[in-house]
């Protein structure tokens, strides 16, 4: 007999207060220009970033240049409100089981893939196959719905998706675009075929991908199903959109004060003050939830199996100052284990683990680091304390000069910080290989279920393309894992706040992160553009409002 059935209204499910931060915290939108015209359809934006996809699909690994591109031609089953209501989208409402298992959606039946594939169960169970087929190397959406059992076909529009355990935030990530529904026709070819040009049944569809210069993408006319938190029905505004990749920051900015291309996104700390003063331009600003930007520090080996020493390099670490002269104060410091605009983030660890050189020297003393070379550094046993910091080429350069800057104050207390520069695939397989001791990176979700994703001993294998960890800094407690996996099978907001509070207690009191800044969407747009908006459970960009006006 299957277990009994509660109906989720798509307007019902909250996460709690703390979601309230999720797309409000941090924003800020400086567009204070009058809109003297109604919107109006047609013309080409032009939209500049950083960092070219490894792979137009999201499921294949899941870095942040996929998303952003997904969300453009990819729908989801269900939206996120800038509230964290969770709303009906492909799926028009949906039942949950008692036991929390299974999860009975009931889909839109006017959806079309722009191959013409329509949007039915089927392609329900093929997306989230798909998503954790060892063979797709999904590191992002096959590690989100690693309790995924299956999908039963109940009838053309209606799916029985099985959960091996229950999992509260299920109907959180799948309000991701790294979950996004993509052609079930398009998924059975092969995997790199459907990199170059996968297909969604979103407002607009790939035409082609130009490596390393752009990807081109066109209206879908049939689209009339857009999201619940969009401004306006029926297809996108723009014919096109040319999405440019000029990697280094100040071309891009000085492109789109030339007008040679319209937004640009990852805009440069030091752009930031000229683009508020011109008055040509205007910002999109917001913090992305989930765990900051960070170097998480290697435990397995020395010297940072020593908690003492791990406290004492992040202490060495003057991130305040680094912010302040790297990023002229326009980024703020996230000094726990979560981002701010994370569901269920505590204030409590932000002054954790600050800068504090003499308590840092105390600590070394105390682990037994107290010769010294010549030049200052710390030694034991005939051993300098020496730090491996891979860099890759992809980083940006006010990440590699905050780096920097960590390297010049830990020395100050006997760390001899090492910054390796490499290609990007050969710093991936070095952290294949746990061969770092600080790794740098940031996991961008909007559930605080990333505590898991990032700490828990689940999450200690490779995963993924160029077999990296998500649990890099390899931490392994059994009484985090119980209280990570708790809080997955409730939806009780006090009891998930409660349990999220002790997990970031104990990842915190472990020394396991350099945490700095929050990772953050920032567009710089001209004038001409209106209605970009930010899509709310990733705070990525989305252009289907978007329209132009020459």
């Amino acid at each position: 007999m299957p277990p009994p059935l509660r109906r989720i209204s798509g307007h019902a499910l909250w996460l709690g207060a703390a979601a309230l931060l999720l797309a409000t915290t941090g924003c800020r939108r400086h567009d204070s220009h009058a809109k003297a015209h109604e919107p109006v359809q047609g013309g080409t934006l032009i939209y500049a970033t950083d960092r070219e996809p490894i792979c137009l699909d999201p499921h294949v690994q899941g870095d942040m240049p996929q998303v952003f591109l997904a969300e453009q031609y990819l729908d989801s089953l269900v939206a996120m409100d800038s509230s964290g209501h969770i709303l009906p989208w492909l799926a028009t409402d949906w039942t949950v089981s008692e036991d929390g298992r299974t999860y009975i959606f009931h889909l839109r039946h006017d959806v079309t893939f722009t191959d013409g594939t329509p949007l039915t169960a089927e392609a329900v169970r093929a997306n989230l196959d798909h998503m954790v087929d060892p063979h797709t190397q999904s590191s992002t959406a096959g590690g989100y719905i690693k309790q995924y059992a299956g999908t039963d076909i109940i009838d053309a529009y209606t799916a029985a998706v099985h959960l091996k355990t229950p999992y509260a935030a299920f109907l959180e990530v799948l309000a991701q675009g790294f979950l996004g529904i993509e052609s079930p026709r398009a998924l059975a070819r092969p995997r790199d075929e459907n990199c170059q040009n996968p297909v969604g049944s979103g407002p607009f569809r790939i035409v082609r991908w130009d490596h390393q210069s752009q990807i081109v993408l066109e209206r879908n006319p049939a689209y009339r199903w857009g999201p619940p938190t969009a401004l306006h029905t029926g297809p996108a505004r723009l014919d096109r959109i040319e999405w440019r990749i000029i990697p280094e920051a100040s071309v891009r900015f000085a492109a789109l004060q030339a007008g040679e291309v319209d937004v640009i996104d990852s805009l440069p700390p030091e752009a930031e003050t000229p683009a508020q003063r011109n008055p040509d331009l205007w910002l999109l600003m917001a913090d992305r939830p989930g765990n900051p930007t960070n170097g998480t520090l290697n435990i397995k080996r020395a010297p940072f199996d020593d908690i003492r020493v791990r406290e004492a390099f992040i202490r060495s670490a003057d991130i305040d100052g680094a912010l302040a002269s790297v990023f002229f104060h326009h980024y703020r410091r996230a000094g726990g284990p979560l981002s701010p605009t994370t569901p269920f983030y505590s204030p409590t660890f932000e002054h954790h683990a600050d800068y504090d050189p003499d308590r840092a020297r105390t600590l070394l003393d105390q682990a037994g680091w107290t010769g010294r070379t010549e030049d200052g550094i710390r030694t034991r046993d005939g051993h300098a304390l020496v730090v491996h910091i891979p860099l890759k080429a992809s980083l940006s350069a006010a990440e590699r000069t905050l780096w920097e800057q960590v390297q010049a104050t830990a020395r100050t207390t006997g760390f001899d910080v090492r910054l390796e520069n490499g290609d990007d695939t050969s710093i991936q397989e070095r952290e294949g290989h746990w061969d770092y001791d600080v790794r740098i990176g940031y996991w961008n979700t909007n559930t605080a279920d990333v505590l898991r994703i990032v700490f828990s001993s689940a999450f200690l294998g490779a995963a993924g393309v160029g077999g990296h960890h998500q649990n890099e800094a390899g931490f392994s407690d059994p009484t985090f894992d119980q209280i990570v996996n708790d809080a997955l099978l409730t939806t009780d907001p006090d009891k998930r706040r409660a349990l999220y509070l002790q997990a970031q207690t104990i990842a915190a009191q472990n020394f396991l992160q350099i945490t700095t800044y929050p990772q953050s969407t920032r567009l710089a747009l001209s004038r001409a553009v209106h209605d970009v908006r930010l899509e709310p459970s990733l705070n990525v960009t989305s252009l289907y409002d978007a329209w132009v006006t020459r």
